[in-house]
Formats: structure tokens, sequence, C-alpha cells
């Protein structure tokens, strides 16, 4: 029994290399790359780095678990892009500090990050339009609004995490922004809910200790409403995608590189049920 689930395992991996080969070989380096900062982590006895080297091994391989387990298909433009952005966050962003080294790193992957989820979004309920078993026939503009609010509300839950790691374990996720104007009722004496502005600011000292930043110190709200911002750009650049590749077949072939679809043989097995 052993060896037929291994024979079948091996059977299925060769199907994947011929059928998607530029996708295994960009999986195979990033894959390598990831193996090779785990050990030098070990080697440098940096446990917490040797932990999200795992998560990332693990995370890879959630596409191929779900193609095999659910009968979706994952185009290859998908993969790969899911995989450079696992890689770009997790190894680049995190372990080699590209955060804080590149202030638009974080811009940059939140985009694509509201681009992912909007595909995926429009994917949900383009798969039950395509279903045999069921009888929806939404527009094109319903599909591309769906695609827009998923996106937008994986974007707001994924704050909802930033703020609660930042407030229970101190971890800083919500990166903080240095402004030199502030306006705040909080700041007005006779409580009439009038903002007071300080404009020019230029130093800032907590607890009589000067923090030398040439500026005040916003605690995560810039970052917030930035990312918010960014994953609204990423969700609507693909609505608007979704809406004209269901309204029209010629725009279809592009947004076919970032929608999981039903596997084929899931489809026709469908039809004969129907049949």
């Amino acid at each position: 029994m052993a060896k037929k689930k291994k024979k079948n395992h091996i059977r299925d991996l060769k199907t994947v290399i011929r059928n998607n080969k530029q996708t295994f070989i960009i999986w195979a380096v990033l894959r390598l790359l990831v193996i090779a900062v785990m050990v030098l982590s070990i080697l440098r006895g940096d446990y917490d780095s040797m932990f999200v080297c795992l998560l990332v091994l693990v995370l890879f391989l959630i596409p191929a678990f779900i193609q095999k387990n659910f009968g979706i298909e994952f185009p290859s433009g998908l993969q790969i892009v899911i995989m450079l952005h696992i890689f770009a966050t997790e190894i680049l962003g995190e372990l080699s500090c590209y955060y804080v080294r590149y202030p638009n790193w974080d811009t940059i992957m939140h985009t694509v990050w509201g681009f992912l989820c909007a595909a995926v979004g429009f994917s949900l309920v383009d798969i039950l339009n395509r279903d045999n078993r069921t009888h929806f026939s939404l527009s094109p503009a319903y599909l591309a609004l769906v695609a827009f609010c998923f996106s937008m509300t994986i974007g707001v839950i994924w704050e909802f995490f930033e703020f609660g790691m930042d407030v229970i374990f101190l971890k800083d996720m919500q990166k903080d922004t240095i402004v030199y104007h502030i306006s705040s009722v909080m700041l007005d004496e006779t409580k009439s809910n009038i903002p007071v502005i300080i404009d020019g600011i230029n130093a800032v000292a907590v607890n009589g200790q000067e923090l030398g930043l040439g500026g005040y110190l916003d605690i995560g709200l810039y970052d917030t409403m930035e990312d918010l911002f960014v994953n609204f750009i990423g969700a609507l650049v693909f609505s608007v995608i979704g809406y004209f590749s269901a309204k029209k077949e010629s725009m279809r072939k592009f947004a076919d590189n970032f929608v999981p679809r039903l596997r084929e043989d899931e489809t026709d097995g469908k039809d004969e049920i129907q049949q």
C-alpha cells in the first residue's frame, strides 16, 4: 500500500513537472534558497528565523495541496506570483529587513496582495457561475464587485491581525511613521471639540529623553491607512481586469493566468452526473 502511494506521488510529481516546467523551476529555486537561509539560521542559533523558513516551505506547498485535494487548478502565473510574494514578504521582507531598508517594500507587497486576493475572490464566484449543478448567472459587474469586496475584507482582517500582534506581543507589525505636524481635539483646553494644530515639529521627548527622530512618531496609523489604500489599488486593478475578462472573450486569456479554476476532469465528472 505504501509503495503504491509512493508511486502515485512520483507519477503526480512527474505530471506537474511536465505540465508546468517554468513553475516547477521557480518553486525549486526558491525552495533551495529558503533551505539555505534556514541552514544558516540554525548555524547562527537564530531559531526564530528557522521557524519562519519552515513556515515558508509549508506555504509553498499550499497551492499543490489545494489542487490535489479540492480539484481546483491554480494557473502557472498565479502560482509563480504567490511563491514570489511569500518569498518577498517573509524571507526578504522579514529576515533580510527589506521592510526597514526599503520604505516602499511594504507598499509593493500590499498592492500585490490586494491583486491576488481579488483574483481569488473573483474565482470563488466564477466557479459557481461555471458549475452546471448551480443556477448562477451573475453579471461581469457583480463578479468584479465581489472580487473587490473580498480583497478589501481580507486586507482589513490582516490589519486587525497586525494591530493585535502589536498590542498583545509588541511586535510593531504596523510600522511607525515620522510626521511633522499633528492635529488633536485632546489638546483643546476648552473641551469644545476644536482641533489644535501643532506644526513644524522637529523634536519629541518621551519621559524626558529625546528620541532623535526629527519629528513626531506616529504609532501605526499612517502605515495601516497606506496598506489599505494600496490594497484598494491592487483590488481595483484586478476587478477591472476581471470585469472585462468576463465581458469580452479577448480579455479572458490574461485573467486566466491568475484565476483558479475547477480542474477539467472535475468539470467533466459533474457534467456526466448532470446527464
